[in-house]
C-alpha cells in the first residue's frame, strides 16, 4: 500500500482544553489564574490569534465577561477557526487529504480569466490556517459549472499515485443530470472516441489515432415534459464526457448551451456529482461520498399533483 516508507507531514491539530467558570469574572484574569504554567505575555497570545473561545465562539477581548457555568476552551495546537464559504463544503479531512462539494459555477483551479476564486485556493487557504506552510494538490477536477464532489491531497507523493493509478483506486463515479428531450432507450452504455477543436469543443471521432475511449452508463430515472431526471455512471473520465454523449443522442444537458442546450431553467448547468467512492491510498479504506440530488433538479422533473 501507498505511503509505507513516504514521509509524512505532521500537520497541527487540535489539543482542546476545557476551564469551567466558577465565580464572576473577565477573561484575561480568568486565563491567568487557569494557565498558571503560562506567562501573562503567552496567555495574551493565545488570546490574540484566536485559540480561546467562551461558550462554543472565539474570542480575543481580555476583558470579556464571564458568568458562573460558562465553559472556556483553549486550543493549545492551533486557533478555533470555523470553515464557512458558500461555494466550498468540506465533507473529510485527514492528515492526506480533503474532499469537498464543490457548488456550481466555481472553478476547481484557476484559469486565465479568474485566478483567484476557485476550490483549490479556497481550500489552501483553509489547509493553511492550520498550518501556513501546508500545500495542497490537485487530483481531479470537475467542470466549473458541475457541482459535486472533488479530491484535494495535503501530499505531493499521495496525489501523483493517486492521479497515476486512478482506474485502481476509484471504484465509483456517479452523476444526476437533467436532460432535455427523453433519451430513446430507458437504459444504455455509450461508448466513443472523444477529442476536441481549436474551440475547445469536445466531440466523438472515428479517428482512433486522436480519439480517447470514454465510456458512459445512463438510466433515465423519470420524466416530466420534455426533461428527464437521468442517473449516470461514468467509467473513463474525460473531459465534458457526460456533456459530449448525452448531447451527442440528441438530450443535451439543461443549461448546457455549449453542447447544444435551448433553455437553461435553474440558471446553471443542471449535472451534478453524486457519488464518489475510492481507496484511501495510505489506510486501505474504501472511502464513500453521497451528495442529495440538487432540489431544483427534482422539482423541474416531478409532475404536478
Amino acid at each position: 500500500m501507498y505511503g509505507t516508507n513516504s514521509k509524512r507531514k505532521i500537520y497541527t491539530q487540535d489539543n482542546i482544553k476545557t476551564y469551567k467558570v466558577t465565580q464572576e469574572s473577565t477573561l484575561l484574569p480568568f486565563l491567568i489564574d487557569s494557565l498558571s504554567g503560562l506567562s501573562r505575555t503567552e496567555v495574551k497570545s493565545l488570546l490574540k490569534y484566536k485559540h480561546v473561545a467562551v461558550k462554543g465562539a472565539a474570542v480575543t477581548q481580555f476583558d470579556t465577561p464571564l458568568m458562573p457555568g460558562d465553559s472556556v476552551e483553549v486550543n493549545f495546537g492551533r486557533s478555533f477557526f470555523k470553515f464557512n464559504n458558500p461555494q466550498v463544503k468540506i465533507l473529510f479531512e485527514d492528515k492526506w487529504m480533503v474532499v469537498i462539494e464543490k457548488s456550481s459555477g466555481l472553478l476547481s483551479v484557476a484559469n486565465d480569466r479568474s485566478r483567484e476564486n476557485n476550490a483549490f485556493n479556497i481550500v489552501r487557504d483553509y489547509v493553511r490556517h492550520g498550518d501556513p506552510e501546508a500545500e495542497l494538490y490537485v487530483c481531479h477536477r470537475l467542470d466549473q459549472y458541475t457541482s459535486g464532489i472533488l479530491i484535494f491531497s495535503k501530499d505531493q507523493d499521495m496525489m501523483l499515485e493517486l492521479r497515476s493509478n486512478w482506474d485502481y483506486y476509484v471504484k465509483e463515479r456517479k452523476y444526476i443530470c437533467v436532460t432535455e428531450n427523453i433519451p430513446s432507450k430507458t437504459e444504455d452504455t455509450i461508448e466513443s472516441l472523444l477529442t476536441q477543436n481549436d474551440r475547445m469543443q469536445v466531440f466523438s471521432t472515428s479517428d482512433s489515432d486522436r480519439g480517447q475511449l470514454a465510456i458512459t452508463h445512463y438510466k433515465v430515472l423519470r420524466t416530466r415534459g420534455r426533461y428527464a431526471l437521468v442517473d449516470v455512471e461514468i467509467f473513463t473520465g474525460k473531459k465534458n464526457q457526460i456533456r459530449v454523449h448525452m448531447s451527442e443522442m440528441g438530450c443535451p444537458i439543461a443549461g448546457d448551451m455549449k453542447y447544444g442546450a435551448e433553455t437553461n431553467p435553474a440558471r446553471r448547468l443542471m449535472l451534478h456529482n453524486y457519488r464518489l467512492s475510492f481507496i484511501h491510498p495510505v489506510s486501505g479504506e474504501l472511502m464513500r461520498f453521497s451528495l442529495p440530488t440538487p432540489s431544483v433538479f427534482r422539482k423541474l422533473t416531478t409532475s404536478e399533483k
